[in-house]
């Protein structure tokens, strides 16, 4: 992986948060006198040790930028950027700055944690099970969209040469669908585990409702896998009945999972904080979550932050970087390090 988030001509149903950010308007104030942005079509040049956390963490800042980026391992400890001419080392606050700086668009900083509704004593679980949610409705979503595009095409071939002839656009349909369906089975599994007995001990019964979703939702992602495998035996002029009902499929999975999530944010997890747990009880809940979620994080930790925008991207890093273990943290970003 690590190209995932390159900007390239995408048909509708590739199209990504990055893509979808919009750009402020222009200020009328006249310029002050600064550096010249760079062209994104520069290539961004990232020395580091590769199972650096820092280098980890840069490389997605400039993977969301849209840059061409070459990454060159080095031994030296202190990661350091190369751009034309230019050559910035520091810590991991100044390299992310002087990205912000040269590459303006789309901004990812903002320098603390401020989604809608949360504030520094929101419980660090909940925040990271609400940008899961954001990073896995988005991936349905897209999954919705794709599904429909190819129904309407008959499953005939895509306008977007990249996608290759019906049967590879099939097996790539099925290999998103895979990784999707691993994230959201690890992320059902993580708050069964973890998140519904701390809520359970202080109100049994509470997290009825969730458990009994968790159980509708499976049976549905069973069946429409075994859906997709059905349409990549068939003749890309004989399965349009078969991928109208996939794409209906997914419509009415996609109602369910979104139901399902804002029950959640709105009935379960302000109740997290209202256990009045201790900041270290809230550290140890959100590593315990990260150890149930390990193999979907290391083998698909780009796929569940391009479900993000740039902003919540950089937040869920920060997030694991600042209050995860680094052992463990350093495992999900290095194994998706890929090496030029």
């Amino acid at each position: 992986m690590g190209s995932c988030f390159s900007t390239t001509t995408k048909s509708t149903s590739e199209i990504a948060p990055f893509d979808l950010v919009v750009k402020p308007p222009p200020t009328t104030a006249a310029p002050t006198p600064a550096k010249t942005p760079a062209s994104s079509a520069a290539t961004v040049r990232l020395y580091g040790p590769s199972n650096s956390l820092v280098t980890s963490y840069l490389r997605f800042a400039l993977l969301h930028k849209g840059v061409s980026l070459r990454f060159i391992p080095s031994e030296d400890q202190k990661p350091t950027i190369q751009l034309g001419s230019e050559t910035v080392t520091g810590s991991q606050e100044i390299l992310i700055r002087y990205i912000e700086e040269k590459f303006p668009e789309p901004r990812l900083m903002i320098w603390k944690f401020n989604l809608e509704g949360f504030d520094e004593a929101t419980p660090l679980i909940v925040k990271m099970i609400w940008l899961q949610h954001r990073s896995m409705l988005w991936h349905i979503e897209r999954m919705v969209r794709w599904s429909e595009d190819l129904a309407a095409r008959g499953g005939k071939r895509a306008v977007d040469p990249s996608v290759g002839t019906p049967k590879m656009e099939i097996r790539k349909f099925a290999k998103s669908y895979t990784m999707l369906q691993d994230v959201m089975v690890e992320h059902a599994q993580m708050e069964e585990r973890i998140l519904f007995p701390v809520l359970e001990s202080v109100d049994r019964g509470m997290c009825k409702s969730a458990n009994e979703e968790h159980g509708r939702e499976l049976p549905k992602m069973n069946g429409i896998k075994e859906d997709i495998k059905s349409i990549g035996v068939l003749d890309s002029g004989c399965c349009s009945e078969a991928l109208y009902s996939l794409a209906s499929r997914f419509i009415s999975f996609k109602v369910m999972c979104k139901a399902h999530f804002e029950e959640e944010e709105k009935e379960l997890l302000p109740m997290v904080e209202a256990a009045e747990m201790g900041k270290e009880k809230h550290k140890k809940l959100l590593n315990q979550s990260l150890q149930v979620m390990r193999e979907t994080h290391s083998r698909t930790f780009d796929f569940l932050l391009e479900g993000l925008t740039p902003q919540e991207a950089m937040q869920y890093l920060d997030l694991l970087m600042k209050f995860g273990d680094q052992d463990l943290i350093s495992s999900f970003l290095s194994s998706n390090i890929v090496v030029d």
